[in-house]
């Protein structure tokens, strides 16, 4: 009887063939969502020849895409490139720089 170890260790992402973390849902997801294209295709009455076609064609981009991004990217890339666009790019500031450095008295403090 085979032994296969489950755990990988604490703090560790799960991992499958290299892919870690978002990109397994991309790639789980991906690959459901091209079956079920295929599917519904393939119900309406196109060709076989097509919906294999477009099947085999649509997933092998899928599976390079991903692995691509996981090489480029890394386990935490595509989070890091979603907060860099959450960003401003600048910040406006209308006051005068004399304004930002000295204290602000208030109507309080002056009677």
């Amino acid at each position: 009887m085979a032994e296969y170890s489950i755990n990988k260790g604490i703090g560790k992402p799960a991992e499958f063939r290299g892919l870690k973390s978002q990109y397994l849902f991309i790639f789980a997801g991906g690959l459901l969502s091209v079956f079920i294209v295929f599917v519904i295709m393939y119900m309406i009455g196109i060709s076989q020849v097509i919906c294999i076609g477009f099947g085999v064609v649509t997933a092998g981009t899928l599976v390079w895409a991903t692995f691509h991004l996981n090489d480029k990217y890394g386990e935490h890339g595509l989070m890091k490139l979603q907060a860099i666009r959450n960003h401003p790019r600048y910040i406006i500031n209308r006051k005068r720089i004399v304004q930002l450095i000295s204290r602000v008295k208030r109507k309080e403090d002056i009677v």
